[in-house]
């Protein structure tokens, strides 16, 4: 049986994203809420505590709640930057390289990128906002071809992708992707200002140029309630494919 701050959160989440309390719009009141609910005002707190933690609606204590936004929906039919993603939703979206560095490639890194065994690669580490809220962290190996690419951006590049494509003429062709999820590390939590184990969507890629080279490996953790994939299918086009996760191999 579902508890009953579950099921207030998901009608109120459902009226914000339907647009029945659109941005900006002032949430009824503690009391209106558990009256309609027949519910605790503590429960309601609940409820509301869940909506908060999604980044959906502000936190300010004493007054009624503001809504902040609706939905973040980030589809996979076409390959697009964050950057690039954010200016199509009308989203100010902010990067700032936190670490640039050459290392020897993981077992893993190499496989991805198809490189030789103890190879060098370009490791990076961004964090990523939306509307000056972090939303997500970002860790890269970049193959070598394209490192020096990359090392010459300045530290507050907004698309590492687009500013490949027009400085380099490397331009991104094909992705695949993994999504899971996994637990905020020390790191994550400091930096996306969440609490430590609280949980993150993962999404690991791979993106190769025209001619099928690889660019990048890439895992993005995003900050739970920041953003919604969307993957589109049909009886003929399955594009979402199931996998077992690591706990089950």
């Amino acid at each position: 049986m579902t508890t009953l701050y579950v099921e207030i959160a998901e009608e109120l989440r459902r009226s914000i994203l339907n647009g029945e309390y659109p941005v900006g719009a002032r949430l009824p009141s503690e009391s209106d809420l558990a009256d309609r609910w027949s519910a605790s005002r503590g429960t309601v707190r609940q409820a509301v505590a869940v909506l908060t933690a999604e980044g959906i609606i502000g936190s300010r204590q004493g007054a009624r709640r503001i809504v902040l936004r609706r939905e973040r929906r980030h589809s996979f039919a076409e390959l697009h930057s964050f950057a690039q993603w954010a200016r199509t939703m009308g989203y100010r979206s902010a990067s700032r390289f936190l670490h640039r560095e050459r290392r020897r490639a993981t077992p893993e890194e190499a496989r991805r990128l198809a490189l030789p065994e103890g190879a060098a690669v370009l490791d990076v580490l961004r964090l990523r906002c939306l509307d000056d809220e972090p939303v997500m962290v970002e860790r890269t190996a970049y193959a070598e071809w394209v490192a020096p690419s990359v090392e010459s951006l300045p530290v507050d590049c907004a698309s590492i992708m687009d500013s490949m494509a027009e400085d380099a003429g490397i331009i991104a062709h094909y992705g695949e992707h993994l999504i899971d999820a996994v637990p905020a590390g020390s790191d994550d939590a400091r930096l996306l200002r969440v609490r430590r184990g609280s949980p993150l969507l993962r999404q690991r890629h791979l993106t190769s140029n025209q001619d099928g080279r690889p660019i990048e490996w890439t895992e993005d953790r995003y900050r739970a309630g920041s953003v919604t994939f969307n993957v589109s299918n049909s009886v003929g086009t399955a594009p979402l494919v199931r996998d077992p996760g690591s706990l089950l191999m």
